[in-house]
C-alpha cells in the first residue's frame, strides 16, 4: 500500500535491511552479531524489559538477540530472515529454541535466555512466516470491510508491488 508519501512494502524492505546491517555493525561490541545472527527489538533482557533497537541505536543494547525481529522481517527480506532464524536454531540449540519455538530473547555470549514466552513475539513470527509463504494473512486482512474502509479513509492505494508480493508468495 502507499499513501502518496511512500510505498510501505518497499519501506519495510529498506528498514529490515538497515536493521540487519545495523546489527552486523555491532560486531565490534558483540562478536556474536553478524549477517547471519541479528535482531533487536523491545524485549526481555537479563536486566529486565528493555526498549532497544536501531538504527539509530535506541536503548542500552547488551548483546541480546530477539528472534522475532528477524521473524517479523520474513515477508520483506525472506532469505536473510530465514538465514538468521536457521543460524539461531542450529548454532544455539535450546538456548534459542524451546518448547514453543524460538525463545523471546537470548544472549549468545552469556547463555542467558528469557524465561517468559510472549505471544506477541511468537505470534509475529508465525504470522509473518505464513504471510511470506502464501500471502494469506494480508489477503484475509484486506478482505475485511473495516480494513478496506480504514485504508481508503487514510488515503492508501494499492501499489504495483502488491501484485509482485502475491506472485512471490505463491512461488
Amino acid at each position: 500500500m502507499e499513501d502518496g508519501y511512500t510505498d510501505y512494502f518497499q519501506n519495510s524492505v529498506l528498514a529490515s535491511r538497515a536493521h540487519r546491517r545495523f546489527c552486523a555493525e555491532l560486531v565490534h561490541q558483540f562478536p556474536q552479531f553478524n549477517d547471519e545472527l541479528w535482531g533487536i527489538t523491545a524485549s526481555e533482557s537479563k536486566h529486565g524489559y528493555v526498549v532497544w533497537g536501531g538504527p539509530p541505536q535506541v536503548g542500552p543494547i547488551d548483546g541480546t538477540v530477539v528472534p522475532c525481529a528477524a521473524g517479523g522481517s520474513l515477508p520483506f527480506i525472506k532469505d536473510e530472515s530465514l538465514q538468521a532464524l536457521r543460524a539461531m536454531r542450529e548454532r544455539f540449540g535450546t538456548q534459542a529454541w524451546g518448547r514453543y519455538g524460538f525463545a523471546d530473547s537470548f544472549d549468545p555470549a552469556t547463555g542467558w535466555v528469557a524465561e517468559d514466552v510472549l505471544s506477541i513475539n511468537t505470534g509475529i513470527t508465525l504470522l509473518m512466516a505464513e504471510n511470506a509463504r502464501s500471502g494469506l494473512v494480508w489477503e484475509l486482512f484486506m478482505k475485511n470491510p473495516e480494513a478496506q474502509r480504514g485504508m481508503q479513509l487514510a488515503g492508501f492505494t494499492t501499489t504495483q508491488t502488491a501484485g509482485v508480493i502475491a506472485t512471490a508468495a505463491l512461488a
